[in-house]
């Protein structure tokens, strides 16, 4: 897809355009929130040809099957987690570290799962170029989150997955929130809508509830059954 770059001033333009027309319109109102989104450059997070598009309401390719999550999924998937500042979060699959950097304004505790090495060192300096010094990033599986600081009030995937591992669940903590899209396969191997949903742990139990369709991409290393689907 070929991008015409534009001058710095207009990426405050998009990212108003992106709030206003894809994000407060799809049930997305908490001030804080939108206002991180409104000042986060998500241009610093893809590839240089992409920057001109980084606003757009399509997942965007930063790697080898890797993608950041489309805007509106990703702040609705924030906007149903009410963090609260002081929350223990875990991001799996941040990427180059979008989601990361806009969690790190809601909350000083955030940490991070990377399993591409080029795409860690990308976030790094990421990171780094925004001073954002509240975000712990772990090079390893996707699907084994985080267990040494655990548990965590919160869990976003950043991408679709036809299962929750139950190394990963475990993690939650009770009253914990975990967000995700659940791309179900059935006998063919054909994958059903995109669900966004949120779990949560209640007193030990797992419970959950359809958000909204959505079509963004799978994560690798969650297309087979690895442990439980809640």
């Amino acid at each position: 897809m070929d991008a015409v770059l534009p001058a710095a001033a207009d990426y405050s333009s998009a990212r108003f355009n992106m709030v206003e027309s894809q994000i407060r319109p799809n049930k997305v109102r908490g001030q804080r929130l939108l206002d991180v989104l409104s000042n986060m450059p998500r241009e610093n997070f893809v590839p240089p040809p992409l920057a001109g598009i980084a606003y757009i309401d399509e997942d965007l390719q930063v790697g080898a099957n890797r993608y950041l999550m489309e805007p509106m999924v990703l702040a609705r998937f924030l906007e149903e987690a009410a963090i609260k500042t002081g929350e223990r979060v875990l991001d799996i699959a941040p990427a180059t570290g979008y989601s990361s950097a806009v969690l790190a304004m809601l909350t000083p505790n955030v940490h991070a799962v990377e399993s591409d090495p080029l795409l860690v060192q990308q976030m790094v300096a990421n990171l780094t170029r925004l001073q954002i010094t509240n975000v712990s990033l772990q090079l390893g599986p996707l699907y084994d989150g985080w267990k040494p600081a655990a548990p965590y009030d919160v869990i976003i995937v950043n991408g679709a997955v036809d299962h929750i591992p139950d190394a990963l669940a475990s993690q939650l903590a009770d009253g914990g929130r975990l967000l995700t899209v659940v791309r179900e396969f059935g006998p063919a191997k054909a994958a059903h809508t995109g669900e966004a949903r949120l779990y949560e742990r209640i007193h030990g139990n797992f419970s959950h509830r359809a958000l909204f369709d959505a079509n963004v991409k799978m994560l690798p290393g969650f297309e087979a059954k690895r442990g439980f689907s809640f």
